[in-house]
């Protein structure tokens, strides 16, 4: 198909739906839907791309056959659906929603607490042991190098934890977050039943990018956003005051404790008092886990009044993926 524009698709339903519109408006890019049931929108920050909403599933397809250059669906159907060729090129496999693990649960009463026990009791059966899933071919790839070779894979939409007690299958093998509803449903996930962890993620047609400059251009564009907003997420800005002569002396002093070094180094500026003291300002970036320690060693070398605030967005001189994705190609 000959075509001009160039195509994202997001999620029209299910659990990715709303998490993939917030996370991309907290990333700068809004997604501008008049009316809810319109399948097309616009990001304002990016005119020259088309949005359009699908099933996750079939926005994997889309993106595989090329009818869609990008695509936004949890990790789960990407890998499901991605085919055997190397037409899906995965730009971004983490983007920090969407949490999730595909697994096999069987029902609480059996003895079976791994795939090497659930192997065995394939091989004691006359008959294949049925396993109800949406994931077919992670499923049955997963069962194979377990081992348990004599299953029948049923392929099964909507409420799969019934299919035991019901009757049309024996286990199941399905998205998992919390766990309580195999719990109220009387099952559990094997010990090494994970099949996958699947969160949201970003990808992309490989020949589109090849073919097209426009299309890998919208793509470094959208690995920059997305790229420099997650790490902006996981740092914090810190500001403090300190006494010193120099901002050498400062920047040794601070150089000198693990958790104060900045992403190259402080900024170190003066600060001018009334009273005429010597005081600098010291404004470094710390990561979110360590603000206590960090705070906690300025105060050690003198610093203070301390003012942490949060980092929407941190632009490398050329984010990790987007190198990844010049050497890929």
């Amino acid at each position: 198909m000959s075509r001009n524009d160039i195509r994202l698709a997001l999620p029209s339903k299910g659990r990715l739906e709303l998490p993939a519109l917030e996370f991309l408006a907290a990333a700068g890019l809004r997604v501008d839907k008049p009316n809810p049931r319109q399948y097309f929108a616009r990001i304002p920050a990016l005119p020259d791309l088309t949005v359009m909403f699908q099933r996750p599933g079939d926005i994997v397809v889309s993106v595989r056959e090329g009818s869609v250059d990008f695509g936004l669906a949890g990790l789960d159907a990407v890998e499901e659906r991605r085919g055997d060729g190397n037409e899906v090129m995965i730009l971004h496999e983490a983007l920090r929603f969407g949490y999730c693990a595909l697994a096999l649960a069987v029902p609480e009463e059996w003895a079976e607490h791994t795939a090497g026990q659930l192997a065995e009791r394939a091989g004691r059966l006359a008959a294949p042991l049925r396993v109800a899933t949406q994931y077919p071919n992670l499923t049955g790839r997963f069962l194979r190098q377990a081992g348990v070779q004599d299953v029948h894979l049923i392929p099964a939409e909507g409420t799969l934890e019934v299919a035991p007690a019901i009757g049309y299958a024996d286990l199941i093998c399905d998205l998992v977050s919390s766990g309580q509803t195999l719990h109220d449903n009387r099952l559990r996930v094997l010990e090494d039943g994970v099949v996958l962890r699947s969160q949201a993620a970003f990808f992309a047609n490989r020949d589109t990018l090849k073919r097209r400059p426009e299309v890998l251009t919208m793509a470094r564009q959208l690995l920059e956003y997305l790229e420099a907003y997650l790490r902006g997420q996981e740092n914090y800005m810190v500001v403090a005051n300190m006494r010193g002569e120099t901002a050498k002396a400062i920047a040794e002093a601070l150089f000198a404790q693990a958790d104060l070094g900045g992403l190259q180094g402080p900024t170190i500026a003066p600060v001018y008092t009334r009273a005429g003291e010597v005081w600098q300002a010291v404004t470094i970036v710390v990561h979110k886990d360590r603000i206590i320690p960090a705070v906690r060693a300025l105060r050690a070398i003198g610093g203070s009044g301390v003012i942490v605030s949060p980092v929407t967005y941190i632009f490398e001189e050329e984010p990790e993926r987007a190198r990844r994705l010049n050497a890929d190609l």
